[in-house]
């Protein structure tokens, strides 16, 4: 989804919880990466990887000038004959300590992923998670974006709309002219309503 079409989601979105939800989250996400120098490394289960977050959030940090949004994608199927950004397996997370941050995208989390996500925890990893409100993960996550079933929005278009507003300028009176912010302003340009004819 590119910046126009996530322009005119938010227009469509406006008076929703959705637009503080998700831009909260991703200041969360932001913020922790950041203020740590990166380390995000981004986990869904053996039937959901979040190949289109982490492929926005790599677009994203380009854009914004924020590399350490890059996020590393963790597969639960990873073989060594992969290429490099897809063959880090499961055993990632079990590496991770302090200062890295770990974001589960699913719409579910079996026990086996539970359990590392727990150990990630235990080992001072900040743990984040975004889908379904299920209690296991949310009690393990330090923040969580819930996605219910059935809402008006699924898990696909509220990662996108987190991943658009991860790569936002966090202090708007300082702005940022990237082809992100500049495509932005222009899509908010192009579908603003005329002004009054008085």
């Amino acid at each position: 989804m590119d910046a126009v079409r996530v322009a005119l989601l938010r227009e469509v979105l406006a008076g929703t919880e959705w637009l503080g939800a998700t831009r909260g989250f991703a200041a969360v996400l932001r913020g922790s990466v950041v203020s740590h120098g990166g380390g995000l490394l981004l986990v869904g289960t053996a039937e959901y990887e979040p190949w289109h977050l982490a492929a926005h959030l790599v677009d994203e940090a380009a854009w914004s000038g924020t590399p350490e949004l890059a996020p590393t994608l963790v597969r639960h199927h990873a073989r060594p004959s992969d290429p490099p950004h897809l063959a880090v397996g499961l055993g990632r997370i079990g590496a991770a300590r302090r200062g890295e941050t770990l974001l589960v995208a699913s719409p579910a989390a079996d026990a086996p992923l539970l359990d590392r996500v727990a150990d990630a925890r235990r080992a001072g990893v900040t743990v984040l998670a975004l889908g379904p409100p299920e209690p296991d993960l949310t009690s393990l996550a330090h923040e969580s974006l819930p996605v219910p079933d059935g809402s008006e929005l699924d898990l696909d278009t509220v990662q996108h709309l987190v991943s658009a507003a991860t790569g936002e300028n966090p202090h708007p009176g300082h702005p940022r002219h990237t082809l992100r912010t500049r495509l932005a302003a222009l899509a908010e340009s192009l579908t603003a309503p005329p002004p009054p004819p008085w």
